[in-house]
């Protein structure tokens, strides 16, 4: 279906400073970038079909060209909240970025057909759009498809910079 290289490796916890100093030390990420409480609102965010309304703070870095994501749910159902009362903190997803939103839309398209269907989707400010898909009973808890454009580009290659 898709011949991508994930772009992302995404962890969910209760501690940021802990899991960034883990991760840190094991990968070589210098600089960790936080954004806290990040809203995720009914108007640009679905979860399980619903509109969503769910509050998280975000740290991101990068070993080598793969970027680093931590999720510590704040407030609100989410399938953060999910994954941490169902398995504790932990490795959670892995995204495929697509360069346009026509790939974006297929993919998830494709995913729904083949029984994998979206948990969680939105737009992001910026206009980044991402989608959570699910192949749960085959061991896949979660997939992440986005597309990103330029202006999110543009704000993860400067992340990426303070690496060096």
């Amino acid at each position: 279906m898709h011949n991508q290289t994930p772009v992302q490796i995404a962890w969910v916890t209760r501690d940021l400073d802990a899991t960034e100093a883990a991760l840190s030390a094991l990968t070589g990420a210098r600089k960790w970038v936080r954004m806290p409480g990040v809203h995720f609102g009914p108007d640009g965010c679905t979860y399980r079909g619903a509109p969503a309304d769910f509050v998280a703070d975000i740290s991101l870095s990068y070993a080598g060209d793969t970027q680093l994501e931590l999720i510590a749910p704040v407030s609100g159902p989410s399938i953060y909240t999910e994954f941490l009362d169902r398995a504790g903190p932990g490795l959670h997803h892995v995204c495929l970025a697509f360069p346009d939103v026509d790939g974006f839309e297929a993919a998830v398209a494709a995913a729904g057909r083949d029984g994998n269907p979206t948990v969680m989707a939105g737009t992001m400010p910026g206009g980044m759009r991402f989608a959570y898909v699910s192949a749960d009973h085959a061991g896949v808890p979660y997939l992440e498809y986005a597309y990103l454009p330029p202006e999110i580009h543009a704000f993860f290659d400067h992340i990426k910079q303070e690496q060096k």
